[in-house]
């Protein structure tokens, strides 16, 4: 992808946000998604885009998840409204592709079982590989997996961890784009009337109506 290139993350309750141009991180912002007093994800991309706004976009990514609902939902939907106001595609990238890519520096060579956490005890986890001229290239589907289930994991997979506290300390990071020019989904723009994030599991609020009526959730049960 040539040009400026506006990338969000909001997988966790941590946003990203960078402008990137080829593979400079040309600037880049984090806040907290949990902020009781105000949203401070779009005052972020505001603040990164600068005085030019969209004006020198070629294209918005947007990490696609799996991870948090509401703070994935929040970051789609500021995607979504920029590409559709702009004329810009606007394509999806693995948030836990991001965790890999996002370390700062680039990430060491090796295969890696990349960790998000999922509540309930429980984590996200995808294995890359990554080469020794640093591509990234995905080595399994996204699974949920117990947390003492996460070494035996590791174990079969013959894959370091990554993720918080885990061997390669990392989380999804926006700036992560300028090192995954060779996934699949950065190829092809999302369309904008039907794409929605890969929250990963039902929403909790899902989870505890579908518990009360005992019964799935559909469109018409509200």
């Amino acid at each position: 992808m040539s040009g400026l290139v506006l990338a969000v993350d909001a997988s966790t309750y941590t946003a990203s946000v960078a402008l990137v141009d080829g593979d400079t991180v040309v600037r880049e912002r984090t806040v907290a998604m949990r902020d009781p007093r105000q949203e401070r994800l779009m005052p972020a991309v505001a603040d990164t885009l600068g005085p030019g706004g969209m004006s020198d976009i070629v294209a918005i990514v947007c990490g696609s998840g799996p991870g948090s609902f509401t703070s994935l939902r929040i970051a789609a939907s500021i995607a979504k409204g920029l590409a559709n106001a702009s004329g810009r595609p606007l394509f999806a990238v693995s948030s836990l592709a991001l965790l890999i890519a996002g370390v700062e520096g680039g990430p060491p060579e090796g295969r890696w079982l990349a960790l998000l956490d999922a509540m309930r005890a429980e984590f996200f986890a995808q294995v890359f590989e990554v080469g020794s001229a640093g591509a990234i290239s995905e080595e399994s589907e996204v699974r949920v997996v117990r947390d003492e289930d996460v070494p035996s994991l590791a174990r079969a997979m013959r894959a370091r961890t990554a993720g918080r506290g885990r061997e390669l300390e990392a989380a999804p990071r926006a700036r992560g784009v300028v090192r995954l020019s060779g996934q699949r989904s950065l190829q092809t723009a999302v369309d904008l009337a039907s794409w929605e994030p890969d929250y990963g599991r039902l929403a909790e609020a899902q989870v505890r109506w579908e518990a009360a009526h005992g019964r799935a959730l559909d469109g018409r049960s509200w």
